[in-house]
């Protein structure tokens, strides 16, 4: 009897080789664009800034300000005299109270407009009106109404109350956190929001279904949804508050009142009115660094909660 040969086993396909940029390389390749653009745009002016304050740069030497003399750190020992601790104080201390204020506002104008009812897109058009307004027209009504002789003084003499001045001294600050309150709210409404639109309809069911009332479901069902969405919205918010220069700029001119004298008003005023154009880049360099303590911070929270995710799974 004939024994069956083995079949004849194919060798395996060799990989073809492409010329020009291969699969892996196109994705960096397609990020250029971008990266050049960044470079421009972002890279190229902070080297630029981070030498600005390192010289004596001023409206002296703005002409020839590459020849301008290079005094180190002179600018930033000089910012620390110059009133930048009192501005980082103000800023940070505005920037938390306002963002502290705007959460339980946020949230709970997200919960009145989740579930439907009849109105309730123009409730959510309303809500959004602060928002979407530009914040020089903001600045603008509220200074027109803060006035010895506005409409808020006018009616809180009505009532017996005597409005005072709104726009300088020490209730200055006050009227920034107020004003600052009522434009900024609804970026917390929006992504909380958003936060509950992605809460799972079965989630919903099965509380209702144990019963459970208003304020268990809200502490132990919805928060915990809201909790990654309402934390970056936090970030945000307070970096944006801290960043904010339209609103203090239009509210009070400048230079601004001691008690509201921002960070990024003194960096204005050094810049363009006191012409101090490196001691205002080094207090420029100093507000970045603060500012990117809390972004690194939640970074690398949102990054060891990745981890731990995947080390669960």
């Amino acid at each position: 009897m004939a024994t069956l040969a083995p079949p004849e086993q194919k060798a395996p396909p060799r990989p073809v080789r492409r010329k020009g940029v291969t699969e892996q390389q196109r994705p960096l390749w397609l990020l250029t664009p971008g990266g050049l653009l960044m470079t421009v745009v972002i890279v190229l002016p902070l080297i630029l800034a981070l030498w600005i304050s390192l010289i004596d740069l001023d409206q002296y030497t703005l002409r020839r300000w590459v020849e301008a003399p290079f005094i180190g750190l002179n600018n930033y020992v000089e910012s620390f005299s110059s009133g930048l601790l009192n501005s980082i104080w103000i800023s940070v201390s505005f920037a938390v109270i306002s963002t502290v204020a705007t959460v339980p506002i946020g949230i709970a104008a997200a919960l009145v407009t989740q579930n439907k009812y009849r109105g309730r897109g123009l409730v959510r058009a309303v809500f959004l009106i602060p928002y979407v307004l530009p914040s020089f027209v903001v600045a603008s009504v509220w200074r027109t109404m803060l006035q010895p002789d506005g409409i808020v003084n006018a009616w809180l003499s009505k009532v017996g109350i005597d409005g005072g001045l709104w726009l300088s001294g020490p209730r200055s600050y006050w009227t920034l956190i107020l004003v600052e309150i009522w434009a900024a709210w609804p970026f917390i409404y929006l992504m909380a929001l958003a936060a509950l639109q992605s809460v799972d309809h079965e989630v919903h069911e099965a509380s209702a279904v144990d019963g459970a009332t208003w304020w268990p479901k809200l502490r132990r069902v919805i928060l915990p949804y809201l909790r990654g969405p309402v934390l970056l919205a936090c970030l945000l918010a307070t970096l944006n508050h801290i960043n904010n220069f339209t609103l203090p700029f239009v509210l009070f001119g400048a230079p601004a009142p001691e008690d509201v004298n921002v960070m990024p008003m003194i960096v204005y005023v050094t810049s363009f009115q006191s012409l101090r154009f490196g001691l205002s880049a080094a207090m420029a360099v100093l507000s970045l660094i603060l500012i990117a303590i809390p972004l690194f911070i939640y970074l690398r929270a949102v990054r060891l909660d990745v981890h731990d995710e995947g080390g669960r799974k």
